[in-house]
C-alpha cells in the first residue's frame, strides 16, 4: 500500500518541482532583464536609485588633483567662448534599423579636406566633447560630433557598446564624403566611442579616406567590461549572468556583447592609431590599452599618460595629450 500511495503522488510532485523550476527560471530572466536596462536603457538607470550611486562612486574614483581640476575648469571656459561665436549647424541621418539619430557640425574656418569624427563614451553625450572639437578645429579640421544612439539628442533602444555604434558611424562617415569626396578623416573617440572607432578600424569596408585613429582609454571588448561593472556595481556574479545577458540582448536589442569586440578588430586594422591612455585609470585598467597595442596589426604609437584617471589625460597634460595628437597626425594627413 505505501508504494502504491508514492506512485500515485509521483506525478504531483513532479508538477511541484516543474511549477518551482518554472518560476525560478522566470525570475532569472526578469533579472537579467532588468540587469540589461540597468546598464545599457539610460531612460531606465536615470530612474534607479543605484544610478546615482554609480555615478557618484565613478566621480569617486577620478584622480582630483588642483592641476587637473584646474586645466578642466580653463578647458570648459575656453570652450564655451568659443561655442559663443563658433559657426555650427545641427545634422541627422537615419541608422540602419530606423532610429534618427543627431550630431553637431563646425565647419572648419578656412578651405580645408581634413575632417575629425568625435565619439563619446558611455552615458555620454556630443557636448563632452566639444573642448576636442576646439582644437581640432584650430587645426583647420571641420568636426563632426555625435550623439551616439539611445544617448543625448539621438533615438535608439540600447546603448551599442561599440558595436551598433560602429555600424552609424559608417553612415556619419558617408554624410562626411557626400560633403567632401576629398575628406580626410580622423576617429579620435573616448572610452566606448574609441572602441567604436577602432571597431570600425577593423571593418574592411572603412573608407579609405579614414587617415588615422586616435583611440583615448578604449576598453577591449564590451563582454570583459560588462562582467566587471556586474561585479562592481551590483555585487553580482560575472557568470552565468552575462552569457545570459548575451541572449537576451540578442534577441531585444539585435547584438552579441561579444561582439563589441575592439581587442579582434584591430588585429585586422590597417588604419594608423595613436592609443592614448590614464596610468591612474579606476574604471577601464590601462593594461587594455596596453594590450590593445600589443594586437593591433596596423601602424601604432601608445602614449601612457602619469597621474590621468578615466579620460582625463587631456586635462592632466594637455600639452603632452595634444602634442602627441599632432605630431602623430602630421605623419598621416597630407
Amino acid at each position: 500500500m505505501k508504494k502504491a500511495k508514492t506512485r500515485k503522488n509521483l506525478p504531483h510532485s513532479i508538477r511541484i518541482i516543474c511549477i518551482i523550476l518554472t518560476l525560478l527560471l522566470l525570475a532569472y530572466g526578469v533579472l537579467v532583464n532588468l540587469l540589461l536596462s540597468a546598464a545599457l536603457v539610460p531612460s531606465f538607470m536615470r530612474r534607479l536609485e543605484a544610478f546615482q550611486r554609480i555615478t557618484d562612486e565613478s566621480y569617486a574614483a577620478q584622480v582630483q588633483t588642483s592641476d587637473i581640476k584646474e586645466n578642466r575648469r580653463a578647458s570648459l571656459e575656453e570652450t564655451k567662448e568659443w561655442l559663443s561665436g563658433a559657426s555650427r549647424q545641427k545634422r541627422s541621418i537615419q541608422s540602419q534599423d530606423g532610429y534618427t539619430l543627431i550630431a553637431e557640425e563646425f565647419p572648419a574656418s578656412r578651405e580645408s579636406h581634413k575632417w575629425v569624427l568625435l565619439l563619446h563614451g558611455y552615458t555620454g553625450w556630443k557636448e563632452e566633447m566639444y573642448p576636442f572639437a576646439l582644437w581640432y578645429h584650430r587645426q583647420g579640421f571641420h568636426v563632426l560630433a555625435p550623439d551616439l544612439r539611445c544617448q543625448g539628442e539621438s533615438e535608439g533602444d540600447f546603448i551599442g557598446m561599440g558595436w551598433t555604434d560602429h555600424f552609424d558611424c559608417m553612415q556619419w562617415l558617408q554624410l562626411i564624403l557626400e560633403q567632401d569626396p576629398k575628406a580626410e578623416v580622423v576617429l579620435h573617440g573616448q572610452s566606448m566611442g574609441a572602441a567604436a572607432a577602432l571597431i570600425m578600424s577593423g571593418d574592411p569596408s572603412l573608407p579609405s579616406n579614414v587617415k588615422a585613429v586616435v583611440s583615448d582609454c578604449a576598453y577591449t571588448d564590451a563582454y570583459s567590461m560588462f562582467g566587471e561593472k556586474i561585479k562592481e556595481w551590483f555585487g553580482l556574479p560575472a557568470f552565468p549572468l552575462v552569457d545570459s545577458a548575451c541572449l537576451m540582448l540578442r534577441l531585444r536589442g539585435g547584438y552579441n556583447l561579444k561582439d563589441a569586440s575592439a581587442l579582434t578588430a584591430v588585429a585586422k586594422s590597417k588604419t594608423p592609431t595613436l592609443f592614448i591612455h590614464g596610468d591612474s585609470d579606476a574604471m577601464i585598467s590601462v593594461q587594455m590599452a596596453q594590450d590593445l597595442y600589443s594586437a593591433a596589426a596596423c601602424q601604432k604609437e601608445i602614449l601612457i599618460v602619469e597621474g590621468a584617471g578615466h579620460a582625463q589625460s587631456q586635462d592632466k597634460d594637455p600639452d603632452t595629450y595634444y602634442g602627441a595628437i599632432e605630431e602623430f597626425l602630421g605623419r598621416h594627413f597630407e
